[in-house]
């Protein structure tokens, strides 16, 4: 295959991860916390070789994969009442939870109560507080206030605070689910003083699925529109190839 056609496949694997990002982040419209994914590509130059453009020579660029990046936009706020859903004012903030896989960070801030009195996430992970152990709430506690700073009292005094950190680059953070992200070992979690926590209310995705749906069709028509260039450019190369032999 010649440079046209690696140039052609390189576009066409570039549209096939746009289009399953796309797909993604219609997938998790509803899942708390999310925030849309968008692909970043971009270009790799190779000069011919042992020629000068632009008389001899001509640049040939190639898509490349380069990152994928979160929107930060924000999302809306669900209001349930339970005591236990919780949703941070500060944009940059992240809860903190205990996995086997060590501390994870989230702004799914739906929690529970485990048969321990543990603060826990869907998966049952605990969620740490300010003194980096699992937040407990003692037995038998009626009313569960969480005040803005964090903190968390019941009708029997206080109970703990949770811990609220950012990130100097929170781009550099890997996705573990659709939840949880990991942070780089080069890259420690500040703590947030005042991270606004908002009881009773739960952040929602920032995923437009309108939006997500009208770029779905479009990627989708320039997949098959690249596609149909690499069959083309496919063609064009078996019939050179049978001209050659027929004057051979």
């Amino acid at each position: 295959m010649d440079s046209p056609g690696y140039i052609v496949l390189s576009r066409l694997i570039a549209a096939q991860r746009a289009t399953a990002v796309t797909a993604n982040n219609i997938a998790n419209a509803e899942t708390p916390g999310f925030r849309a994914n968008r692909p970043l590509f971009g270009t790799v130059l190779e000069r011919q070789a042992r020629a000068d453009a632009p008389f001899g020579g001509r640049d040939l660029a190639f898509a490349q994969d380069r990152a994928t990046w979160r929107e930060d936009a924000p999302a809306p706020l669900q209001t349930t009442g339970n005591p236990l859903d919780l949703a941070l004012g500060d944009r940059d903030g992240f809860f903190v939870i205990e996995t086997p896989r060590g501390e994870r960070y989230t702004r799914a801030g739906r929690f529970t109560l485990d048969p321990a009195g543990q603060v826990v996430d869907p998966e049952g992970s605990p969620v740490l507080g300010a003194d980096g152990r699992p937040l407990l709430v003692p037995a038998g506690a009626a009313r569960i206030q969480v005040r803005g700073d964090g903190a968390v009292v019941t009708e029997n005094g206080p109970v703990g605070q949770l811990r609220v950190v950012r990130f100097a680059d929170a781009q550099r953070l890997q996705a573990e689910g659709d939840r949880n992200m990991a942070a780089p070992a080069d890259m420690p979690p500040q703590n947030v003083e005042r991270p606004g926590v908002i009881q009773g209310a739960m952040e929602g995705s920032n995923v437009r699925p309108v939006l997500e749906l009208t770029r779905m069709t479009d990627e989708m028509r320039h997949f098959q529109f690249v596609a149909q260039m690499a069959e083309r450019e496919g063609e064009r190369l078996g019939t050179a190839v049978d001209r050659i032999l027929r004057r051979r």
